[in-house]
């Protein structure tokens, strides 16, 4: 059923849409089965990752944007505090990914294993949420991991304590470690709340 899922206005075509998480052959049989959870109810019930109800793909047009000409998550309607938007899908994998900006992750074990949800080159609509700075003063939404009916771990988009307004674009914080890993080739003294630069290639 995901292999036919239809995409949203304006998604990439060199970008497969899905709707549910795939996973890559790094991810280990004990990972897996902490991400998919004790699976008591059907898959049927975790089809809303994806929400259009309450969030829409725009390209973005202003020019003191930092990502001006790219793409980015809206508000389709007035959104309450502390409201669940959509889940962050893309394909989980415990390896390495350091060239990724889409690369968010889900869980790391005692022992160091991690496990990451990559949306660069497979995902859903909140690959398009980007970060707060030259954008806004703060964030309006945030990344929160959080437990589907089925009991699979997802990476999940909230608002945060404040309503958000129809048409209003929707970032969140990358945070410094994300910011420090892009940095490090270029300037490893600059500081990550400084950069006025979105690197999010949508």
């Amino acid at each position: 059923m995901s292999s036919q899922a239809k995409p949203p206005k304006n998604w990439p075509s060199d970008v497969h849409f899905i709707n549910s998480q795939r996973f890559h052959s790094s991810v280990t049989t004990t990972a897996r089965a902490f991400v998919q959870g004790p699976q008591t109810k059907t898959h049927e019930a975790d089809t809303l990752a994806r929400a259009p109800s309450l969030v829409v793909i725009r390209r973005i047009t202003e020019p003191s944007h930092p990502a001006c000409g790219q793409y980015g998550l809206f508000a389709s309607k007035k959104i309450p505090p502390r409201t669940h938007l959509i889940d962050y899908l893309g394909e989980v994998h415990c390896d390495d990914r350091p060239h990724s900006d889409y690369d968010i992750s889900l869980h790391r074990f005692q022992d160091g294993v991690n496990i990451g949800s990559d949306a660069n080159t497979m995902g859903n609509d909140a690959r398009f949420v980007n970060d707060y700075r030259g954008v806004r003063h703060k964030p309006n939404v945030e990344f929160r991991d959080r437990r589907t009916q089925s009991g699979e771990l997802r990476m999940s988009v909230w608002s945060l304590t404040e309503p958000v307004k129809k048409g209003e674009e929707l970032v969140v914080s990358y945070g410094k470690a994300w910011w420090q890993a892009r940095l490090a080739s270029s300037d490893p003294e600059e500081d990550p709340e400084d950069v006025k630069v979105q690197y999010c290639q949508c």
